[in-house]
């Protein structure tokens, strides 16, 4: 059963990373005229996929890492800071002065950090996995993966 967390965390948090990418497209798109579609696509790619999926890494966590308080609590962190980064978006209707458009650009930062976070996940689900290197490794003389009870 653990095996099956750990499969399902990996996949969530490596959708992290590809959709992050992808929401890094849309708005680029937006600000060289692509219109509001592509800023739609931004907000709920980002809103629905991507907080979902960081709400789904943190429950399948329990599973995938039973009492392993760290990486629990590194998985609760990345949705905290997952929320945090949507909370400094301006609304429609606000004004935005220079200062706060200074607070409002840390909504793209913290994206930067919740890629690199679901990354660091992902990889040790590879590892815990045993998909992390192969047959390379092998001949090297790394040992190898140990299979998971």
């Amino acid at each position: 059963m653990r095996r099956t967390f750990l499969w399902i965390n990996f996949v969530l948090a490596s959708l992290i990373v590809v959709l992050i990418f992808l929401q890094a497209y849309f708005i680029a798109s937006y600000a060289m005229g692509a219109g509001e579609g592509a800023l739609d696509a931004h907000g709920l790619s980002g809103f629905l996929f991507i907080h979902l999926a960081e709400l789904l890494v943190f429950l399948t966590a329990f599973g995938a890492w039973p009492r392993q308080w760290k990486w629990i609590g590194f998985t609760f962190l990345l949705i905290l800071v997952g929320t945090i980064q949507i909370f400094l978006v301006p609304g429609e209707d606000d004004t935005v002065s220079s200062s706060a458009a200074w607070v409002h650009g840390l909504h793209g930062l913290l994206a930067l950090v919740v890629m690199v976070m679901a990354a660091v996940i992902a990889h040790r689900g590879m590892r815990d996995l045993g998909l992390k290197g192969g047959r390379r490794d092998e001949l090297a003389g790394a040992d190898t993966p140990q299979r998971l009870p």
